[in-house]
């Protein structure tokens, strides 16, 4: 009967009956048992402990559980009494012998279904977690998918290493780059040749952009020229560290952007702006030598005469400054002489010139300047500093308004300040409009004309003297550019001035 049993516990499939039938196993199992042992008891009394196999069975299948701790009791309660029963006597050690095996059991049985249950508890949580450890490899994949995708649809070179140099992303267009640069078969990007200038020698391995990049560097906008001969690329190259949750440096993402054509646009239009102000500066010379031969005859002029020739001249040597500061800014020089320079009267000066404009634009010039402020500069180019502050404040107040110059000394500087009410722009733009040929949106709009110049060769004057400048506006609201001059500059003015 045992035999048959196990035969069948192997061959039936269990998952297509009711739940109830597994039970069938065990009872039948404790029927097989208590057979064996009530024929066998005189020679072997210990066949009843077999009873554990059922029990097991009942423990693990986790069916009916109340059902199957009864039977895990009563079965081997039975199969121990019958043959007490058979000798009519009970003693106490026999009545203790009959509920020893059932409580056993029953131990055992409650012991199994514990362990069973907390396995199943441990196998439900295991197929949770694999299920969502499954979602997220998906979720990851598509990521991944949608990382390189985006990367080889942009058309800049991205490459990625970790804090050895070793390559760990490349997308499509950096290969390019490398196939251009290197046709050779290496993946390795520390054998790019980079070059600072187009034609020049390589750059030693340590300015290489990505072994600056895996030494901790962080830049952008580093121009640099890519492979040799013809097929030299302009590329510019910016790189970002990567750090892991302690601030360590574990990698870095480097990007190659081709601005081959850009560079060679740029070329183009600084020899044009090149070749235009210098076909300016002749007529011009010209017309400022003339007007000085005029005014040499002073005699032969009347007074009105003079000072309108007086004005022309300032003017035309304004203009002069300005086409030479127009090739200054192609070539990037600013010729800066400096000298003892009072800077209350160069501005009353300009404030004088800009009056009549500051009239017909129906704006106020207000001044809050010191009696004496003596500085070591260029009188000529900190007065084109202080015209086109002017200028542009008088004209971004269409509205007309009020307009304030300030200029004090400090302890450690020396600053001007040349404040409107005007159209005003945003913080954004003021920290770009010192740049070349930028204009806010809001001049844009209201058609106000200019082409971004003036204040970028003002930023290079103010630069050249040591000193900084700093644009803040709001829209609607007006602006206030401050020229800082450092503290050297103001002590030294103020030794010279004593000493003249």
């Amino acid at each position: 009967m045992i035999v048959l049993l196990f035969a069948a516990c192997l061959v039936t499939p269990w998952e297509r009956l009711p739940v109830w039938s597994v039970l069938a196993v065990p009872f039948l199992d404790f029927v097989a048992i208590g057979l064996c042992r009530n024929g066998a008891y005189e020679d072997l009394p210990g066949l009843g402990t077999l009873a554990v196999f059922p029990v097991i069975w009942l423990a693990a299948s986790g069916r009916i559980t109340f059902v199957a701790a009864v039977m895990s009791f009563v079965a081997p309660y039975l199969i121990i009494h019958f043959p007490q029963l058979a000798t009519f006597s009970m003693t106490s050690s026999r009545a203790v012998e009959t509920l020893l095996l059932p409580t056993m059991m029953l131990a055992t049985f409650l012991t199994m279904h514990i362990l069973s249950m907390r396995v199943i508890r441990q196998r439900v949580e295991l197929d949770r977690k694999n299920q969502a450890v499954s979602v997220l490899e998906a979720e990851s994949g598509n990521r991944e998918r949608l990382l390189a995708t985006i990367l080889d649809t942009v058309g800049v070179g991205v490459v990625a290493v970790d804090a050895e140099g070793r390559m760990l992303l490349s997308n499509r267009q950096q290969q390019l780059f490398h196939q251009v640069a290197d046709p050779s078969d290496s993946t390795d990007e520390d054998v790019l040749p980079f070059s600072g200038s187009k034609g020049a020698a390589r750059l030693p391995g340590s300015r290489h952009p990505i072994r600056r990049a895996v030494n901790g560097e962080s830049f952008s906008n580093n121009l640099l020229w890519l492979g040799e001969g013809e097929a030299q690329r302009a590329v510019s190259t910016a790189a970002r560290p990567m750090t892991d949750t302690n601030g360590n440096l574990v990698g870095s993402v480097i990007v190659f952007n081709d601005v081959t054509e850009l560079v060679g646009l740029l070329t183009v239009k600084e020899d044009f702006v090149a070749n235009v102000t210098h076909e300016f500066s002749t007529p011009l010379t010209s017309v400022i030598g003339h007007l000085d031969l005029v005014l040499e005859s002073q005699e032969c002029l009347s007074p009105s005469a003079h000072q309108s020739l007086v004005v022309a001249r300032r003017n035309a040597q304004r203009l002069s400054v300005l086409v030479s500061d127009l090739l200054s800014s192609t070539t990037a020089a600013m010729s800066i002489h400096p000298q003892s320079t009072e800077l209350s009267e160069l501005i009353s000066t300009r404030l004088r010139s800009a009056r009549a404009h500051a009239d017909v634009a129906g704006v106020t010039l207000v001044t809050e300047l010191p009696d004496r402020l003596w500085v070591i500069a260029d009188p000529l180019r900190l007065g084109q500093v202080m015209d086109n502050l002017l200028s542009n404040a008088i004209k971004y107040s269409p509205g007309g308004g009020e307009i304030v110059i300030r200029a004090h000394a400090g302890e450690d500087t020396i600053q001007v300040e040349v404040q409107d009410n005007g159209i005003g722009m945003t913080q954004r733009e003021a920290g770009l409009v010192c740049g070349r040929f930028f204009r806010a949106r809001s001049a844009r709009e209201a058609a106000i004309p200019g082409v971004g110049l003036g204040l970028a060769v003002t930023k290079a004057i103010v630069e050249g003297h040591g000193g900084t400048i700093r644009c803040s506006s709001s829209p609607g609201v007006g602006t206030t550019f401050t020229v800082t001059l450092p503290t050297t500059v103001a002590n030294t003015a103020t030794a010279a001035a004593s000493h003249s």
